[in-house]
């Protein structure tokens, strides 16, 4: 039988597939254990700089299966500890979005830094269908995405969006074709991966927590900035791609250089 979250890592992009395709991929009590898992081993492997989310086949997620609910499993706390996850992730996170994508799929999908959809996504966040109380961090982290508003008005009604006007309220910063959505997900990981890690995981902090719940001494000046700063201002001077290796691994030199694979 295969695994319900399938996992592969290619150029330093994790993806991880949420796979139940008999129920639009609707997570079971033992799905979001195994993404929790999933994301949080990822997070401390030094070769792996950004995560992507997405669905098996043609659609992200149905949100919790609902033989679930009716058992008594605690799905709400499991899908926040999955989610927490994903948000704690330090790289970027990025979520690739077709077909249906509601309940505690959006809750996920709203839980990783950004958003890219299909033009055939449906969105929708659904507690109030099923009498749910929605968790008290999601609910934050779904207004500080679309505004007190707009989180009032999806949470309140449980409406289902189309992809566009997902775009127009912030749900999602991109639309694409949806047999472009693999290539541009993968052109812009790729682009992600090239960037500084330095930078990405301190303006990461900073927005997530807030200049009062960041450890922003931290972020001061950290081992390897110099050389960081450098590297950059000397690529721009030559016209070339920079070469970034924050963190460097002990004992050996600077990570991620050309034919060394990512930092």
């Amino acid at each position: 039988m295969e695994p319900a979250v399938l996992l592969g890592v290619v150029d330093g992009v994790a993806t991880v597939t949420l796979r139940n395709p008999a129920k639009r991929n609707a997570l079971t009590p033992d799905m979001w254990r195994e993404l929790a898992a999933t994301v949080t081993g990822l997070a401390a492997r030094p070769d792996v700089r950004t995560l992507v989310l997405t669905g098996y086949g043609g659609t992200f997620s149905a949100g919790a299966e609902i033989s679930g609910l009716r058992a008594g499993t605690a799905p709400r706390e499991l899908a926040s500890a999955a989610e927490e996850a994903l948000a704690a992730f330090p790289g970027p996170t990025l979520a690739a979005i077709r077909g249906h994508c509601v309940g505690g799929g959006c809750q996920l999908a709203v839980a990783c830094d950004l958003r890219f959809a299909a033009e055939d996504a449906v969105l929708g966040v659904t507690p109030a269908r099923l009498g749910l109380v929605y968790p008290a961090g999601a609910t934050a982290r779904l207004a500080r995405l679309v505004g007190p508003a707009t989180a009032k008005y999806l949470l309140f009604s449980a409406e289902l969006i189309d992809a566009p006007r997902a775009l127009a309220y912030g749900l999602v910063n991109e639309v694409h074709p949806t047999a472009g959505l693999d290539e541009r997900v993968a052109g812009f990981t790729a682009t992600l991966a090239a960037r500084s890690r330095l930078t990405q995981q301190a303006a990461k902090e900073f927005v997530d927590r807030g200049p009062a719940g960041a450890h922003t001494a931290r972020w001061s000046r950290p081992d390897g900035a110099e050389r960081e700063l450098a590297e950059g201002v000397a690529a721009f001077l030559e016209r070339r791609a920079p070469r970034f290796d924050w963190p460097a691994r002990p004992g050996r030199g600077a990570v991620g250089r050309s034919g060394d694979g990512p930092a």
